[in-house]
């Protein structure tokens, strides 16, 4: 745990962070960091051997790995200065603001079942293609498009919210830079295509590494917050046990699962998997209370997780105080 995110200066900059993604949203791409790691990311893959499993694999994780590096390097030199003054945490909440997306997720949520609620179909299939997933959506009912928005509300409450924040916690900026980093490696490489299988393994398995603990914080608090929309955290509990095996990820079908569970309802990603066998079939109205389980979840996961580090921190003065 780095020395300064103890009980005052560790809570302070998440919650003021929190506050002002509510206040403000993303920023314009031009000032997000994450876009810039996108960039990045793309000059990467573009400058990719074009042939050869083992150079693709070896050159991918050595510009991932050494990229997460030497980011994670500059900013711990940046923290250690910047920490020198008072008013730091300030500073820090500002940049933990723009690794997180909370209201951004929720208006992507809103995007489509506003669509599905107007009955204008093609429209949500659009807007879950363009905010929220990536497979193919030309062909999805409206009930599979409703489970594609909840599997995405459920799995980016902890990549977009949980896990960066995670991170801060554990390793302070650098942490949650070097994680945003990852994850958006995966996000644009780590597929398993015909150009990308090898390329982007080693960001895969990097990222998986880094969401084992975030994805399961954030299945517990989703399971806790069922009651919040009507569902039961036995329940909850049950189909996470059962389901959260089902997807090739083995992050993803965590919160996913205690979603499904939470919710009572079956996300089926066609030919992939069935969270929820059984259950009934998604509605538009699902969507919403899927929003609701995503702050009440993402937020008991939060108090979980400070909760923790406040413990840890008691223990860790305590030794140093014998």
């Amino acid at each position: 745990m780095h020395k300064a995110c103890d009980r005052a200066t560790c809570s302070a900059p998440v919650l003021l962070a929190l506050l002002l993604d509510q206040w403000l949203g993303d920023p314009p791409s031009k000032f997000h960091p994450v876009a810039w790691m996108g960039w990045w990311i793309g000059r990467i893959r573009a400058r990719a051997p074009r042939a050869g499993a083992a150079g693709r694999f070896i050159y991918g994780a050595l510009a991932i790995g050494g990229g997460a590096l030497a980011l994670g390097g500059v900013a711990h030199q940046c923290q250690r200065l910047l920490r020198r003054r008072s008013w730091f945490w300030l500073i820090e909440a500002g940049l933990l603001w723009l690794l997180i997306s909370v209201r951004g997720l929720l208006r992507a949520g809103d995007a489509v079942a506003e669509a599905l609620e107007q009955g204008d179909l093609a429209t949500a299939r659009r807007q879950l293609s363009w905010h929220l997933v990536s497979r193919d959506t030309a062909t999805l009912d409206a009930s599979q498009v409703a489970a594609a928005a909840i599997e995405s509300l459920a799995e980016n409450t902890s990549d977009s919210v949980v896990a960066p924040i995670f991170w801060y916690v554990v390793a302070g900026l650098p942490g949650a830079l070097v994680y945003r980093f990852l994850n958006t490696a995966d996000a644009m490489v780590g597929y398993r295509d015909a150009e990308r299988e090898w390329l982007g393994k080693a960001a895969a398995r990097l990222d998986d590494a880094a969401n084992l603990i975030p994805a399961r914080l954030t299945a517990l608090g989703m399971a806790l917050a069922a009651p919040v929309v009507g569902g039961r955290i036995v329940d909850a509990l049950r189909i996470w046990r059962r389901d959260a095996g089902m997807t090739t990820s083995p992050n993803a079908g965590r919160p996913m699962s205690a979603a499904a569970g939470a919710l009572g309802v079956e996300l089926e990603k066609v030919d992939a998997y069935r969270l929820g066998a059984g259950l009934a079939k998604p509605t538009v109205a699902d969507i919403r209370r899927a929003q609701r389980l995503s702050i009440v979840g993402m937020s008991l996961s939060l108090v979980m997780m400070i909760g923790l580090n406040w413990v840890w921190q008691g223990c860790i003065h305590k030794e140093q105080n014998r």
